[in-house]
């Protein structure tokens, strides 16, 4: 039986998948915004949410927590702390949002549907 069993797999290992929210993740926080597919920004929105929620209390141990959601970029931890928890304080939550593109979001290779994460 196949419990708890929700999350997207994305064609990946356990370590690329985790290596691959990190750095999406990273790439948001410090960009504001990427490009992406749809079920990769499905996947990172509840991971950044995450992030913005622990990093709006502004303690150490969520500092600690964010570098190592985000892969001990102090960057991205100071840019979430400093700039985007404080953007965010009287929100409780839905602090991402997933623009689709259209026909214009057709990757090329293989028209996978790109979407906008910001």
């Amino acid at each position: 039986m196949k419990h708890h069993t929700k999350r997207r797999i994305l064609g990946r290992t356990k370590r690329q998948r985790i290596a691959l929210m990190r750095s999406l993740a990273r790439s948001l926080v410090l960009e504001e915004g990427i490009t992406t597919t749809i079920a990769k920004a499905k996947e990172l929105r509840p991971y950044v949410e995450k992030l913005v929620t622990a990093s709006k209390s502004n303690t150490l141990q969520s500092r600690r927590l964010v570098m190592h959601r985000l892969g001990n970029s102090p960057e991205a931890t100071r840019k979430l702390h400093d700039t985007l928890a404080p953007r965010y304080t009287s929100r409780a939550g839905g602090y991402t949002r997933i623009v689709r593109l259209g026909r214009v979001g057709k990757r090329v290779g293989d028209a996978a549907r790109i979407e906008f994460l910001s």
